[in-house]
């Protein structure tokens, strides 16, 4: 029997975030050059110590930026960000075409930047593990946020969606 972890995993849904970090870069505005992704590997892990895990593929540009930095800044998108979602799932080059013009501001604790969305925390690098194809990174949580109570952007079927859409419609309860 083949395992098929993709199709089975299609049925799990996850929430959508980006996560980003700099690099040192003189020439850039505030001395950064400032890239970003979208994630749904968010878990947490802790909350005494407060600390997250992403994972990150080996190889990634972002993920040596990531730990070269030792910040990142992490966003949970709402169920309207399905285009900055698609925006940050491109390779760099197409995401370093549009971050300048999606709204996000540095994070205080970070310099990482943050993006509207219902939540956000801001990270410095704890630890990380070696997990398959991927790099477990996990992070001290420095600082959150909570904005506006919206429904979330989820990742499922293979596709984005809102927490509000996949509970599917409401229906009568006997009183």
């Amino acid at each position: 029997m083949e395992l098929d972890l993709r199709t089975v995993m299609r049925h799990f849904a996850t929430g959508v975030g980006v996560v980003s970090t700099f690099t040192p870069d003189p020439g850039a505005p505030g001395g950064r050059r400032h890239d970003a992704i979208t994630v749904n590997s968010l878990i947490p892990v802790s909350c005494a110590p407060p600390l997250v895990a992403l994972f990150l593929r080996h190889g990634s540009l972002f993920l040596a930026d990531l730990l070269a930095s030792r910040r990142w800044g992490l966003s949970i998108l709402a169920a309207g960000g399905q285009d900055t979602a698609r925006l940050l799932a491109r390779s760099r080059p197409g995401r370093q075409e549009v971050l300048g013009a999606l709204p996000a501001a540095p994070g205080e604790h970070t310099g990482a930047l943050l993006f509207e969305g219902p939540g956000w925390m801001e990270c410095a690098l704890a630890d990380s593990f070696t997990v398959g194809d991927h790099l477990m990174v996990v992070g001290t949580v420095l600082a959150t946020g909570v904005r506006a109570r919206q429904d979330p952007l989820v990742f499922l079927h293979g596709s984005m969606t809102s927490a509000g859409a996949a509970r599917g419609p409401k229906t009568a309860t006997a009183s």
